[in-house]
């Protein structure tokens, strides 16, 4: 957790209301020497169906395999998130001390090991002390519920600020609400990214149906994110429905109130997806880039990302330097069709190449005003065909340095 806030950072958090079936609860662990909560544990209401998404990393952390073979039963009873270690790449040791906590949570609440999902995030290569986890689960099962800002602020590592979202959905005539709690700020990539997500709703929902829903909102929000181009062993995103709002059960597309619940769904996964980006380590520009005129949607992301990822492109935007070379750059590397000639490139609704060249008469006075701000918006027209995309990241300053330069201390 970091003493500096983001630039980025919303001005107030928003006021989550409270999810019936959903109990939050957290503890020192002392994973770290730090005086702060740095375990989370989510008591959840008999029946809540589960649904997940998680790294596509080869080096996945034991959490992560644990995670993916339990969201095959569907249910939930409850999750814990440590802070402060990430418990990945630490072999049988680290397998074993997934396994405490969840022999030691299923035994609290009474359920099957299977219900019980847990995550871990900071340090790679350090196995999760037993001990402190042990000591930790015992302080946070008597522990006082708590609010939704505390578990936000729990679960955080290198991030300046709590990041929560909420939204609702009307299904049926009856309303039900999602909060979202996650937490990453840099080691964040599409296909997941250092990033723990946790969604909570009372809503009724299939838990396979959660699972299509869930995935499909991943795919435009946490998919479409980057700092730093680095994926995580330990990208966690899981939504919990409770089923305690009374609405109609969710089953697939034709019941009513489904296309509102994934509207919500999508939305919410894009507040917090947002909320990263402009959490990024040392980041002071949040950056939407946007790619029109591609071959397909797919090679139209790819070339975004590929912009998103440029070093040179984000040191530019850090540098307020309308460098629109550095684009055609990264355009072209991205290995997707693309033809130079027909190529047009924006920075703020102002274009400034167009065909292959800079366009007349170009007047620099309103993109480098445009770059003097923190919301820099970069168009990119391949000219080919009719795919298109968005993707968000932020903006390479020394503060990155700074912050993973002793990132283990």
């Amino acid at each position: 957790m970091s003493d500096k806030l983001s630039p980025l950072a919303p001005a107030q958090s928003p006021a989550l209301p409270d999810i019936p079936g959903v109990t939050c609860r957290v503890a020192r662990a002392r994973y770290k020497e730090w005086d702060r909560c740095d375990l989370t544990f989510v008591e959840l209401a008999a029946g809540t169906a589960v649904a997940g998404v998680l790294t596509q990393s080869k080096c996945p952390s034991p959490e992560v395999e644990y995670c993916r073979e339990a969201l095959q039963g569907g249910k939930a009873r409850g999750l814990v998130v440590n802070a402060g270690n990430a418990n990945a790449f630490t072999g049988a040791r680290g397998k074993e001390a997934v396994q405490k906590i969840v022999s030691l949570a299923s035994a609290q609440l009474g359920c099957a090991e299977t219900e019980i999902f847990v995550s871990s995030t900071g340090v790679i290569g350090v196995p999760l002390p037993q001990d402190k986890a042990e000591s930790g689960l015992k302080a946070v099962f008597a522990a006082q519920p708590c609010d939704w800002k505390d578990a936000a602020a729990t679960i955080m590592t290198t991030d300046t600020f709590p990041k929560m979202a909420t939204t609702s959905a009307v299904i049926g005539g009856t309303t039900v609400h999602l909060n979202g709690i996650i937490k990453g700020s840099g080691m964040i990539a599409p296909d997941m990214a250092t990033m723990l997500g946790y969604i909570f709703t009372d809503a009724t929902v299939d838990a396979a149906f959660l699972q299509q829903m869930l995935s499909a909102a991943t795919a435009q929000s946490f998919n479409c994110i980057t700092v730093d181009s680095d994926t995580s062993t330990s990208d966690t995103v899981l939504a919990f429905a409770t089923g305690q709002s009374g609405a109609t059960a969710l089953t697939s597309f034709d019941d009513e109130g489904a296309d509102a619940f994934q509207a919500a769904l999508s939305d919410l996964c894009m507040q917090l997806a947002h909320l990263v980006v402009r959490d990024g380590e040392g980041a002071s520009k949040f950056i939407e880039i946007a790619v029109t005129g591609a071959d397909s949607d797919d090679s139209a992301k790819r070339i975004a990302l590929s912009i998103a990822n440029s070093p040179l492109v984000k040191t530019a935007i850090a540098g307020e330097d309308a460098n629109w070379g550095r684009v055609v750059m990264a355009v072209g590397k991205a290995g997707e069709p693309a033809d130079r000639d027909r190529l047009a490139i924006g920075f703020g609704g102002v274009t400034v190449a167009r065909d292959g060249l800079v366009v007349p008469d170009y007047d620099e006075a309103p993109v480098a005003a445009h770059l003097r701000g923190s919301e820099i918006d970069i168009a990119v027209d391949i000219g080919l065909g009719d795919g298109k995309a968005k993707v968000w990241t932020c903006d390479l300053t020394h503060g990155y340095i700074d912050i993973n330069a002793d990132y283990r201390s």
